[in-house]
């Protein structure tokens, strides 16, 4: 059963059974602390000023899935009612708590996984997802999680790394899949991940761009906004 409230302490009692964050692990603890160090180069090359566009979009009540170290909390506005930042791994969740105290913002960090929600159906105005599904173990389950939590008219604002459009890359992204994934911690450089969120929301807005400064294997983007099927509600 999905749990009715969006208190954050009866989140976070929640989420002890509904919602298990990841096992620690030495490298899981050495990918968060160089996260914010390998993305800089891709931050300072447009990846901010694309997470502070995207993120003018956020209205109402909103909540971020894989909010990692919290790069995205500089550029959410200012007026939104509640901010719910939700992250699995133990050494992210503890530095997106730390910037958070720094930040001034006012949200509530949840140690859950996309694919089990600590938050009830239809509450949620925006989700955000930024980087983010090519990580999640099994992403069309973090969809329908997404799909569940909207209300009526609530939007998804994602901006994901995906399987390039280029036969020649996306060959690399095959070859190189393994590698990768082992490297960083669980991401899949070939995902389709726009057919992913095609299947569970209605695209409105999809722009195509490029993550520079960053390896090739993920530099091709994909921007926009989703809107929940009127008929894809999930029967359980």
């Amino acid at each position: 059963m999905p749990p009715t409230s969006t208190d954050p302490a009866a989140l976070n009692t929640l989420n002890t059974t509904a919602a298990p964050t990841r096992p620690r692990g030495t490298w899981s603890r050495l990918v968060a602390a160089i996260y914010d160090p390998f993305l800089a180069l891709g931050e300072r090359r447009g990846m901010r000023e694309r997470r502070r566009r995207l993120l003018r979009g956020a209205r109402g009540t909103v909540l971020e899935i894989g909010a990692g170290t919290g790069l995205n909390l500089a550029h959410y506005p200012g007026e939104l009612d509640e901010l719910l930042l939700s992250e699995p791994l133990d050494p992210m969740a503890r530095r997106l708590e730390s910037r958070l105290r720094r930040s001034g913002v006012g949200g509530s960090v949840l140690r859950a996984g996309a694919e089990a929600l600590p938050v009830a159906t239809d509450s949620v105005d925006t989700v955000v997802s930024t980087m983010v599904l090519c990580t999640v173990p099994d992403p069309e389950a973090a969809l329908d999680e997404i799909r569940r939590v909207l209300r009526p008219g609530g939007r998804l604002l994602f901006c994901e790394h995906v399987r390039s459009d280029s036969h020649r890359r996306s060959r690399w992204q095959e070859r190189l899949a393994g590698p990768w994934e082992a490297f960083a911690d669980g991401c899949r450089c070939n995902q389709d991940t726009l057919g992913l969120i095609e299947r569970t929301l209605r695209i409105e807005r999809l722009e195509r761009e490029e993550w520079r400064g960053m390896p090739g294997l993920v530099r091709p983007l994909i921007v926009g906004e989703a809107l929940a099927h009127p008929t894809a509600r999930r029967s359980k």
